[in-house]
C-alpha cells in the first residue's frame, strides 16, 4: 500500500493538533469522561470530522436495525455460523471506528506512562458498563424480577470487545514507534504496528488449528430429555476429540471459553441454534432430536476471536494515521481505497481456499473482508460528506454519531422499548410494542 509523503507532511505533523477535527483541550476534569466516550463516539466538540461521526452514526443505526427487526427479517440477522449478513458488520463497524478514534487521541503524547494508565482506566470503565449491560443485570422486556445471579453473568459482551481491541490498539500507538514520513511506503511507516497485526494474527491460526478439542460435556437445567442427572439437569455429552475444527461443536474458541470463563457465563441463546440441524421452533425452543451441542452456549465475543478483533481495531488504526497525516482529499481516499481493496482480495482469497467467513469464530477472512467493507464504507462517506460537502443529508446518522455511546446504553438496557411498552390505553395489553407485533410483525 505504497503512499509517497508530500514535502509538507513534516511541517504538517506538527501543526494537526490545531487543526484535526476531534482534537481539542477541555478542562482537564473533562478529559477522562470525554476520552471514553470517544472510544464508540460521543464527545462533545465544536471541531469534528464529520465524516466519522456519520459513520458511527450509521453503525448504531445498522445495530438497532437488526436488533429489532432481525427476528422477522432473518436476512438481515446474524448468520447462523458461516457466511454474512447485514448484522454481521455491525461489530466490524465498530471496532475500525474506534480505530480510527485512536490516531487521533494519541496523535501527540507527552508522557507514554500517563496515556498507558489512562487508556487502562478507559477500558476498565467501558468494560465494566458492557458487563452491568448484558451481563444480566437488566431483565429483558417481559421480565419483571429483579437482581442477577452471579454464577450465570455473562463476562463478555459487545462493549468489552471494543475495549479489548482498544487496549490493544492504545498500545501500539504508545509504544510501538513509527518511522517519520519519507519518501518510503506508508506500510513501512508503521511496520511494527503491522508486526503486531500479524502476531495476534498468528497467535489465532495456530491456537484455532492446533489446539486439540477433547469430547466434553454439560448440564443443561432449561430442557426436557431423557438423560437426567441427580440434581434434575440435563447432561448432554458433546463428541470431538478433533484439531482445527470450525463447526459449532468441537472449535478451539469455545472449548477456551468454557475452561477460562465457565460455560454458565457464556452467551445461553448463540445464533447457531438457527442452524437447520438444530431444528429449533418457532417459541425458541430445540427438539430433543437435535444434536447435542445445540443446546450448549456459546460466546461470540470470545476470548480467542478478540485476537482477530484486536487487528480489526489496529487496521482501524492504521486507516487513522493516512487520515491525521495525509493532506490532500486524494491522498487520504487513494490510499484508504488501495488498502481496502487488498484487504478485500486477500481475505475473499482466504475464503475460497477454505477458510469460512464465520463472525461467531472473527475468523481471517471475516477479519479482513470486513474490515474492507468498513474501509470502503469509510470512504464513501467521506467523499460524500467532507469533499462534496453533503453533511445536511446524513445530519441524522451525524447527530447519532454525536450520542453513539447513549443511543447504545438505551438500546441494549430496551429502556426505550420499556418506556414505550409502560403506556397502553385501558389494558396493559393494549401497548404499543403488542400491537406492532400483533399487527405487524405476526401477519
Amino acid at each position: 500500500m505504497p503512499v509517497i509523503c508530500s514535502k509538507s507532511s513534516l511541517n504538517f505533523r506538527g501543526k494537526m493538533a490545531e487543526i484535526l477535527p476531534l482534537l481539542n483541550n477541555h478542562q482537564q476534569e473533562d478529559e477522562e469522561l470525554q476520552q471514553l466516550q470517544l472510544i464508540i463516539g460521543e464527545k462533545k466538540s465544536s471541531s469534528r470530522i464529520a465524516s466519522l461521526d456519520v459513520f458511527r452514526g450509521l453503525s448504531i443505526f445498522l445495530m438497532v436495525l437488526v436488533d429489532y427487526a432481525g427476528s422477522s427479517l432473518p436476512v438481515i440477522a446474524h448468520s447462523p455460523w458461516n457466511g454474512l449478513h447485514l448484522a454481521d458488520f455491525v461489530m466490524p463497524l465498530f471496532l475500525f471506528a474506534a480505530g480510527v478514534s485512536l490516531a487521533i487521541v494519541y496523535k501527540k503524547i507527552e508522557n507514554k506512562y500517563e496515556a498507558t494508565w489512562k487508556a487502562i482506566v478507559r477500558v476498565v470503565e467501558l468494560f465494566l458498563l458492557g458487563v452491568f449491560l448484558q451481563g444480566g443485570y437488566l431483565h429483558g422486556i417481559t421480565s419483571l424480577t429483579y437482581g442477577v445471579d452471579v454464577e450465570r453473568i455473562r463476562l463478555l459482551g459487545i462493549l468489552q470487545r471494543i475495549a479489548i481491541g482498544y487496549i490493544a490498539a492504545a498500545v501500539c500507538e504508545i509504544w510501538l514507534s513509527r518511522q517519520p514520513c519519507r519518501k518510503a511506503a506508508f506500510f513501512r511507516n508503521y511496520i511494527w504496528h503491522w508486526c503486531a497485526v500479524f502476531f495476534l494474527s498468528a497467535i489465532y491460526i495456530g491456537l484455532t488449528y492446533g489446539l486439540y478439542v477433547a469430547d466434553w460435556q454439560f448440564e443443561d437445567l432449561n430442557s426436557f430429555s431423557s438423560l437426567i442427572s441427580e440434581n434434575g439437569s440435563t447432561i448432554h455429552t458433546v463428541t470431538c476429540s478433533v484439531r482445527g475444527d470450525l463447526g459449532p461443536a468441537c472449535n478451539a474458541a469455545g472449548m477456551i471459553d468454557r475452561y477460562v470463563l465457565g460455560i454458565n457465563h457464556l452467551y445461553q441463546k448463540p445464533v447457531y441454534r438457527n442452524l437447520k440441524e438444530c431444528n429449533i421452533s418457532k417459541g425458541g425452543q430445540v427438539p430433543e432430536s437435535s444434536p447435542s451441542w445445540c443446546y450448549a452456549p456459546f460466546e461470540p465475543e470470545g476470548i480467542l476471536s478478540s485476537l482477530t478483533a484486536s487487528v480489526a481495531c489496529i487496521i482501524g488504526l492504521q486507516y487513522g494515521h493516512i487520515l491525521t497525516e495525509l493532506q490532500g482529499h486524494r491522498d487520504r481516499l487513494c490510499n484508504w481505497s488501495l488498502m481496502s481493496i487488498l484487504l478485500l482480495i486477500l481475505g475473499s482469497v482466504l475464503a475460497l481456499i477454505g477458510i469460512p467467513i464465520n463472525k461467531s469464530l472473527y475468523t481471517i477472512s471475516y477479519l479482513l473482508v470486513t474490515s474492507a467493507a468498513s474501509g470502503i464504507t469509510f470512504c464513501a462517506l467521506y467523499l460524500l460528506v467532507d469533499v462534496y460537502g453533503w453533511r445536511r443529508v446524513a445530519f441524522v446518522l451525524e447527530w447519532m454519531g454525536k450520542h453513539s455511546l447513549s443511543i447504545f446504553i438505551l438500546v441494549t438496557s430496551n429502556l426505550i422499548v420499556i418506556a414505550i411498552q409502560g403506556f397502553y390505553w385501558k389494558s396493559p395489553a393494549n401497548n404499543i410494542i403488542y400491537w406492532i407485533v400483533s399487527h405487524v410483525v405476526q401477519k
